[in-house]
């Protein structure tokens, strides 16, 4: 199975979270892979818009068929995730 590997900015706000969601849901689009993953290693500043942005791209990969996987939440990021009940849906895969 081929992958593809997208990385979330190190500051991801309300202030740019459409902006990266936009991006992100296009190179989802336009990547031949079956496999996409987004790491999320340098997210460093961020709030919930960030979980929002994830749910997106969750939502942009299922809609082609396509196998989303989560690497690397800071621990901030999983505890928020915890926090607003999505947890669940982003799941992180090792």
């Amino acid at each position: 199975m081929s992958k593809a590997l997208l990385t979330l900015p190190p500051d991801l706000r309300h202030s740019n979270a459409a902006a990266c969601l936009a991006k992100l849901q296009a190179q989802i689009r336009n990547c031949p892979d079956s496999e996409v993953q987004i790491q999320a290693g340098q997210l460093t500043d961020f709030d919930s818009s960030a979980l929002a942005v994830l749910l997106g791209c969750r939502r942009e990969a299922e809609s082609l068929s396509k196998t989303l996987k989560f690497k690397q939440f800071p621990a901030k990021l999983r505890e928020l995730a915890l926090l607003y009940g999505v947890s669940e849906l982003l799941v992180e895969s090792a």
